[in-house]
């Protein structure tokens, strides 16, 4: 990725907001993206995160608010938009009824490829995708993996200096998503911006930055690392002990003790006060018969932050409703 103080600004946006009648799918958000990194926006389903990345890409018009994307405005020049950028939806946006190398035809005719260029592209999509044993099989009975890497290429077969990706690994296996994210860093190494949507922890962290996106709003916003050192008050406790489901029902009657949640085989204690709370887990864990392997403070996942974010976002609209009436 370019140093964030040289790159240029390729998307930026200052209060967007997106209303469907009186209900508010993006509520003011406002942020900015640099040339050749790799932004995610992690956030529930229904946050608001593909109404952004539609009026983003010109395909639907903000309600108020202002945004450019490679230098043009979402809504005054949204033609200009769509042949700076592509676009992979959670479908794919692919025909089953054709073949791999169909399909990139296809596209190549809708991008206005230059017909010296066409082979050469389809050449290197294919190359690129790890499809050319696959070029002449029908798209249907390709698996998610395959189906979402030939979408990729797709999407960037007019050589897009920004892309944009909804939602990509959705519904595809654990190993084809790592596969996916090594051709993004390829993509980004080569100095394409890449904006991408997702819902997965694990996936946020292989980001340049993330904007943590909730009912609408942009809660947070930095380095993976940022989030996690920056942005949660609470301290985060990580212990190992038999049967952590029970104990779970121990630990939150505890009041030194803010939240608790199972994480692997073992249980994340969230606490306002570390050195209140140990001894007192300590204590209701020896009491209540579990027996305590380890008990250490640690740096908070990027799901401990979400969820400390969410739950303060929650507290604070609870607590202005409350006012309001």
């Amino acid at each position: 990725m370019p140093a964030a103080s040289t790159a240029e600004i390729v998307v930026e946006v200052q209060n967007l907001e997106k209303h469907f009648g009186a209900f508010k799918a993006v509520a003011g958000v406002s942020f900015a993206v640099r040339r050749g990194e790799i932004f995610g926006f992690l956030g529930p389903n229904g946050a608001g995160k593909s109404t952004t990345i539609r009026m983003l890409c010109g395909l639907l018009a903000p309600t108020a608010g202002s945004g450019r994307v490679a230098g043009f405005d979402i809504v005054r020049e949204t033609e200009q938009i769509k042949t700076r950028i592509g676009y992979m939806s959670q479908k794919f946006s692919l025909y089953d009824e054709l073949t791999v190398e169909e399909n990139i035809d296809f596209y190549s005719g809708i991008y206005r490829l230059p017909r010296e260029k066409k082979a050469a592209r389809k050449d290197w999509v294919l190359t690129m995708a790890g499809l050319q044993a696959h070029r002449r099989t029908r798209t249907s009975t390709l698996s998610g993996g395959w189906k979402q890497r030939l979408a990729l290429g797709c999407a960037v077969l007019h050589e897009p200096p920004i892309l944009f990706l909804d939602e990509p690994t959705s519904g595809v296996d654990p190993i084809s998503r790592r596969q996916f994210w090594d051709l993004i860093y390829t993509l980004s190494g080569q100095g394409v911006t890449v904006f991408v949507t997702t819902h997965y922890m694990e996936e946020s962290e292989y980001c340049d930055r993330l904007g943590i996106v909730y009912r609408g709003e942009l809660i947070a916003s930095g380095t993976p690392r940022a989030l996690k050192t920056e942005h949660m008050a609470e301290a985060v406790l990580e212990l190992d002990c038999a049967q952590p489901n029970e104990a779970m029902a121990v630990l939150e009657r505890l009041p030194e003790v803010k939240e608790v949640a199972v994480f692997g085989k073992g249980l994340h204690v969230v606490a306002a006060d570390p050195a209140a709370a140990e001894p007192a887990i300590r204590a209701a864990l020896a009491a209540g018969g579990f027996r305590l392997d380890r008990l250490e403070r640690i740096v908070p996942t990027l799901e401990d932050v979400f969820v400390s974010l969410i739950e303060a976002r929650d507290r604070t609209a609870g607590a202005q409703q409350e006012f309001s009436r």
